[in-house]
């Protein structure tokens, strides 16, 4: 038996690192009605690409001063790739969000907090060919430190101050996700 090795990049740019990128995408979603109660599972893609409502949630992590830390998504993500987003968001598989979000956290920004949650809200929104048709649950929580994003989720992070958010939103919504829009209108103004 022999050990094939192959640089990382090349991988992601050849036909069987997208097909082993869409096989990690084909995870599941929890499919919840207005009330977020459960009422199916669906391929997370198929959810987005036929618009069904389903579970997420968004993390959205303070330091002491009150800035926000922000992640660039990279550019290899099935959407908003490039674009400035939240600290964290992913789809929680359980009942338990807080917990899976802590997990999630630690994997994508290589940290972990308390969390807690704050608001939630729908919305549904298109974002190229797919639809964002979510049901977020918002976390908050406190980070005196540098995160250690896994480069596959996160291509860049800096800490922001909610009012140079808002402003550079105002003045660069292409640069922003669409659902940190949404949050950050929510939460800031």
């Amino acid at each position: 038996m022999f050990k094939l090795c192959v640089k990382k990049e090349l991988l992601q740019k050849s036909p069987l690192g997208r097909f082993f990128g869409r096989i990690k995408d084909m995870k599941k979603v929890i499919l919840v009605d207005k009330n977020d109660n459960p009422i199916g599972e669906e391929e997370k893609i198929k959810a987005h690409e036929e618009g069904k409502l389903h579970r997420c949630f968004s993390i959205l992590i303070f330091n002491s001063k009150g800035d926000l830390l922000i992640q660039k998504r990279a550019k290899s993500k099935y959407h908003s790739g490039g674009l400035w987003a939240n600290t964290c968001c992913s789809h929680p598989l359980t009942k338990n969000i807080e917990k899976e979000a802590e997990k999630r956290l630690k994997e994508e920004m290589g940290f972990s907090c308390e969390l807690k949650e704050i608001f939630s809200f729908v919305y549904n929104l298109k974002v190229g060919k797919l639809y964002e048709h979510e049901f977020n649950h918002v976390l908050t929580g406190i980070f005196d430190g540098d995160p250690k994003p896994n480069p596959e989720e996160a291509e860049d992070w800096k800490w922001v101050s909610p009012k140079e958010l808002i402003k550079d939103m105002k003045l660069h919504p292409a640069k922003y996700a669409s659902w940190f829009k949404l949050i950050s209108k929510k939460l800031f103004t």
